[in-house]
C-alpha cells in the first residue's frame, strides 16, 4: 500500500462502514419481524428491585476483585433498548461502572428497604438535580435500571464529580476502573464542556490517539521491513530469497487499528459517536487482519514450493497452488465473519435463510461444484502435472497452473487457455508428457541410380548413429529401403529418444539428421528430388540389326521365364544364401517386431 495513500483509505474505510452501517439498519426497518417466539422466563435476579439491586451490587464487587466475567450480569440489570446494539457491550461495561460511582458516592444501599414486588410502578433510589436512579419494570424483562437513567448517568456523575465516596463503600483498585473515569477528577472543568458533538478533552484525546496510532503503524512498518530484509539477505534460501521487505507490511496497520479501538473504548463517548467510530475502527481492523494472513500464506506457500521442488513427485507441485488458495478463502470467510459478527448481524440465522434459496443456489453453483469435482478427479487419478505437455480437445500445450475452477495451459505460441475442470471429468487427455519416448518416423528419399550396395551401407551406417548417439532407444528402431515412390527410392527411419522435454528432444534430432546428412556425403549417396524423366520411343529402325540388316529374333516365353528365375536365383545366393531363413529381427538390430506406427 503507498504510504502517501493512507489517509484517502482510512476515509474510504469509514465510508463503506458508514454505508454497511445504513444498510444494516435500513433492512432492519424494511424486512418483516419474525415471527414472535415465547418469551424467555425472566430470571430471578431480576423478579424485584431488591432482587436487581443485590445482583447489580454483587456482581461489580465481584468485577471489583478482577471477575471481568460478572460484567455479563451487571449490564443485564441495565436497559440498554435505546443503546444501539452495535456498542451496546462497551457502553454497558461504562455505564456499570458509572451507575456503581453515582451509587457510591449517593449513599449505601440499603437493600432490606428495596421493594419486593413482582410488579407496579417504578422504585426510586434518589432523586438528583438532573435526573433519578430508579428501577422500573418491563414486561417479559422484570425489573432494570431505566433508560431514563442510563441515559442522565454521565449527567449525574459530573453533578457528584465533588462529593466523596460514603463510608462503607467497597473500595476498588484505580487500575480497574475505565480510563476516562480516572481522568474526569483530573480534567479541568472548561475542557468538560461541550463542543461540536463531543466534549472538548475527548476531541483532544481522539487526537492523540489517532496520531498514536499513525506513529505506531511506521514504526512497527519499518522494524518488521528491516527484520525481513535483513532474514533474506543472511538467512533465506529458495523462494524466500525473492520476497519482498515489506510483505509484513500489514501488520502495522493491523498495530494501527487496533491501537485505535483499545483507544477509543476507554474515552467515554457517546454512543450514536462511539458506533460510527468503532465500526469503522473494526472494518479496519478486519480488513488488515486478512491482509496480513494473506502475507503469512504467501510465505507458508513460499516454504511448501521449496518442500514440493525438493521431491520426485509432481503431486505436490499442483497441491502448493490449492492449499495455497484454500487457506485464503478459509481467511476471507472467517473475515467475513468476523465482520458480521462485529456488526451485529446474526451469522446463523443469515447462513439458515440461505437455506430459503437452496435450489436457486445449487443450480448457481452446479459449474462451481462442477469444476471442483474435476480438480479432485485431475489430482487423484494424476491425469497430468503441472509442465505435462497435454492435449485436450483442440487444446495443446504445457500444463501451467491446476486450479479449483480451471485449468491453465500455454499453448505453444504462447497464449494462455483456461480449460473448465468439469470438462476433465469426460474429456479424452492425451497426456504427451507421460511418454517414455519420443518418436521419430519419416522417409529418405534416395535417388533411383544409387547403387543397392550404397544403399546396404546407408542403411546401415544410419543404424550404427543410432546406437552412438546417447539418447537414442537402443532396443528398438528399423531403417529399411521401404518404398519405391514415384521420383525416388524410400528408406524408412524409425527412431525413439529418451529425452526429458521437448527442447533435448528437438537438439537430438538435429544432432541425428544433420549426421545422417554427413554419412550420405562420405557414402556417396544422393537424396533424391521430385522429378519427372521423359523417355523418347524408338522407332523400328532402331531394332534392325546392324550386321544382317534384320529385325533381331524375339526370345521365346518359356526362354524369359528361365531366364528371371536364374537370375533371381543368383542374385539371391549372392547375398542371403539359397534355402536360408534368417531369425527375426534382433532387437540389438534395426527393429524388434511387427508394431506400425
Amino acid at each position: 500500500m503507498n504510504e502517501k495513500r493512507q489517509p484517502l483509505y482510512g476515509l474510504a474505510i469509514i465510508l463503506i462502514s458508514l454505508l454497511i452501517h445504513n444498510l444494516v439498519f435500513a433492512q432492519a426497518a424494511v424486512d418483516p419481524a419474525p415471527p414472535a417466539a415465547e418469551p424467555p422466563p425472566i430470571p430471578d435476579y431480576l423478579m424485584s428491585p431488591r432482587a436487581t439491586m443485590e445482583a447489580f451490587l454483587a456482581a461489580m464487587k465481584a468485577i471489583r476483585n478482577g471477575d471481568d466475567e460478572k460484567f455479563a450480569q451487571a449490564i443485564e440489570t441495565l436497559d440498554l433498548s435505546e443503546i444501539n446494539p452495535l456498542v451496546r457491550a462497551e457502553k454497558g461495561r461504562d455505564l456499570a461502572w458509572i451507575l456503581q460511582e453515582v451509587i457510591d458516592r449517593t449513599r449505601k444501599p440499603d437493600v432490606k428497604r428495596f421493594s419486593t414486588r413482582k410488579t407496579g410502578k417504578p422504585f426510586v433510589f434518589h432523586t438528583y438535580e438532573n435526573g433519578k436512579v430508579e428501577i422500573v419494570f418491563t414486561e417479559h424483562q422484570g425489573w432494570r435500571f431505566s433508560t431514563a437513567t442510563v441515559a442522565a448517568l454521565p449527567t449525574l456523575l459530573d453533578e457528584l464529580s465533588d462529593t466523596d465516596k460514603v463510608e462503607g463503600t467497597d473500595e476498588v483498585s484505580v487500575t480497574r476502573m475505565p480510563l476516562h473515569l480516572r481522568l474526569r477528577g483530573m480534567i479541568p472543568a472548561k475542557w468538560k464542556e461541550q463542543g461540536l458533538i463531543l466534549e472538548h478533552w475527548q476531541w483532544i484525546a481522539i487526537f492523540v490517539i489517532v496520531l498514536a496510532g499513525i506513529i505506531l503503524d511506521k514504526l512497527v512498518s519499518v522494524f518488521l521491513g528491516l527484520i525481513v530484509k535483513y532474514w533474506r539477505t543472511h538467512f533465506a534460501k529458495g523462494s524466500f530469497r525473492n520476497i519482498s521487505d515489506s510483505i509484513l507490511r500489514p501488520f502495522g496497520l493491523m498495530a494501527m487499528a487496533f491501537a485505535w479501538w483499545a483507544g477509543l473504548n476507554v474515552l467515554g463517548l457517546a454512543a450514536n459517536v462511539l458506533v460510527i467510530l468503532l465500526v469503522s475502527v473494526k472494518f479496519l481492523a478486519a480488513l488488515s487482519t486478512v491482509w496480513g494472513a494473506y502475507r503469512l500464506v504467501d510465505l507458508l506457500s513460499a516454504f511448501l514450493q521449496d518442500a514440493a521442488e525438493k521431491t520426485i513427485s509432481r503431486l505436490d507441485d499442483a497441491l502448493v497452488p490449492m492449499v495455497t488458495k484454500t487457506m485464503k478463502v478459509f481467511v476471507t470467510v472467517m473475515g467475513a465473519v468476523f465482520i458480521a459478527d462485529n456488526l451485529d448481524i446474526d451469522v446463523t440465522s443469515l447462513l439458515a435463510g440461505l437455506g430459503l434459496g437452496g435450489l436457486a443456489f445449487a443450480l448457481a453453483a452446479k459449474d462451481v461444484a462442477g469444476n471442483l469435482f474435476g480438480s479432485v478427479t485431475v489430482l487423484l487419478d494424476q491425469t497430468f502435472h503441472v509442465g505435462d505437455w497435454v492435449i485436450i480437445g483442440d487444446v495443446e500445450g504445457s500444463v501451467e497452473h491446476i486450479g479449483f475452477r480451471s485449468t491453465r495451459i500455454r499453448t505453444f505460441y504462447n497464449s494462455q487457455v483456461s480449460v473448465p475442470n468439469s470438462n476433465l471429468i469426460t474429456a479424452n487427455v492425451d497426456n504427451m508428457g507421460k511418454r517414455s519416448y519420443r518418436r521419430l518416423s519419416c522417409k529418405m528419399s534416395l535417388a533411383y541410380d544409387t547403387p543397392p550396395e550404397r544403399i546396404d551401407a546407408f542403411c546401415e551406417g544410419v543404424r550404427e548413429l543410432v546406437r552412438q548417439h546417447p539418447y537414442t532407444r537402443k532396443d528398438y528402431f528399423h531403417v529399411y529401403l521401404n518404398e519405391f515412390s514415384a521420383s525416388a527410392l524410400e528408406v524408412l527411419v524409425y527412431v525413439f529418444w529418451q529425452t526429458p522435454e521437448w527442447g533435448t528432444e528437438l537438439r537430438e534430432r538435429h544432432r541425428f539428421l544433420i549426421d545422417c546428412l554427413r554419412l550420405a556425403k562420405r557414402l556417396g549417396v544422393e537424396f533424391a528430388y521430385p522429378t519427372q524423366t521423359l523417355y523418347m520411343k524408338q522407332s523400328d529402325s532402331d531394332l534392325l540389326n546392324p550386321e544382317t540388316g534384320d529385325f533381331s529374333p524375339a526370345q521365346s516365353e518359356q526362354d524369359a521365364l528361365k531366364h528371371g528365375a536364374a537370375e533371381a536365383r543368383s542374385v539371391v545366393a549372392a547375398t542371403l544364401g539359397l534355402g536360408v531363413i534368417p531369425p527375426p529381427v534382433d532387437a540389438a538390430g534395426s527393429g524388434s517386431s511387427d508394431e506400425g506406427e
